[in-house]
């Protein structure tokens, strides 16, 4: 009975052995209704989101640390614009002209008509200040012979602009408190307002050089009073100035010509000095010019520079230096007609 009762026992605990055994080896793993109590080690997906959460984490430190390596860039909301100059306000006194009325517009007094070029120097130009005085119905200037002062009046021509040279004349001119005339055609006027604004603001004079620049004797009477009237109107309708000063393009005038201007209004304004500054791409040597200019400096002399010009620009603090120190005083144009 014993020996039977060892071998059931002995039985029992054999068979409890397999059964443990076999239930361990065949053993699953079902997807958990808790991940909090599975090692992240036994899934292959979560470990690999791990891994590129890593590779991203990596990728935006390195670039936070080049952001970070390159300097600041601050954007500001404000824009700078350059202040233009204050502007003139219009007399309310002042009207618009009608246009001009040409008077003679055929020429039936039969004034000349011939083209007389304009040459410079102060025997040429007494000359031709004696020829002008000499014409009915003509007021015209190229050599002050009334004042006993030591006077010279400076004048600047402008039918275009050239790399914004004539800012550093206005500038120059401003530094040394001396005023000139600058004579303009209608198209620099439309083009540059910012710098006839300077003009004005500054006590120069702007003179009126046409609004096409045509050669005057080459043209009828009432194309002259259209040429002079064009720029005269816009002056006054967007500057509020009126000019009284004209300038011939070329220099080339009639006695026709001479009395029509005039007749409607104006003062013909000529030069006792003039040398070839005007070709901006064969500028004159700075010492020549300087010399050169130095010989216009008499007693009247109407110094006529073109504002194109480079060695003028850099000469013209020089150049009033000079005047001064000789005695002479740098007139305006109202000064002598007045």
């Amino acid at each position: 009975m014993k020996q039977e009762v060892k071998i059931l026992s002995l039985f029992l605990v054999c068979l409890l052995i397999f059964t443990f055994s076999g239930c361990k080896k065949n053993k699953t793993v079902s997807e958990p209704s808790d991940f909090s109590s599975v090692p992240e080690t036994s899934f292959s997906e979560p470990a690999q989101v791990s891994s590129e959460e890593g590779e991203i984490s990596s990728e935006i430190s390195a670039v936070e640390s080049t952001v970070q390596s390159e300097p600041e860039v601050i954007v500001s909301s404000e824009i700078t614009i350059p202040t233009p100059p204050a502007p003139v306000t219009p007399p309310t006194s002042v009207e618009i002209a009608p246009e001009f009325t040409v008077n003679d517009p055929e020429n039936t007094r039969g004034l000349s008509e011939k083209s007389m070029g304009y040459g410079h120097g102060q025997q040429t130009a007494m000359d031709n200040q004696t020829r002008f005085n000499s014409m009915s119905g003509v007021d015209a200037l190229a050599i002050d012979t009334i004042s006993q002062e030591k006077r010279v009046y400076l004048t600047f021509d402008c039918g275009y602009e050239y790399n914004n040279l004539t800012a550093s004349i206005l500038d120059a001119l401003k530094e040394k408190n001396v005023k000139a005339a600058f004579f303009c055609t209608l198209s620099y006027i439309k083009q540059n307002p910012n710098l006839v604004w300077r003009m004005i603001n500054e006590g120069h004079i702007v003179g009126n050089h046409s609004a096409t620049h045509s050669v005057f004797p080459t043209i009828t009477r009432t194309k002259m009073a259209k040429e002079i009237y064009e720029v005269h109107k816009y002056l006054q309708q967007n500057f509020g100035y009126t000019p009284k000063y004209f300038r011939f393009p070329t220099g080339a005038y009639s006695h026709s010509s001479l009395e029509l201007v005039t007749s409607v209004g104006y003062k013909s304004i000529f030069w006792s000095f003039a040398y070839k500054d005007w070709e901006t791409a064969n500028q004159p040597d700075i010492n020549y010019a300087f010399e050169k200019i130095k010989g216009g400096f008499y007693n009247g002399s109407v110094l006529l520079l073109h504002a194109v010009s480079q060695t003028n620009t850099t000469l013209l603090p020089q150049i009033i230096d000079y005047g001064i120190s000789q005695g002479y005083i740098f007139a305006t144009l109202d000064d002598y007609y007045n």
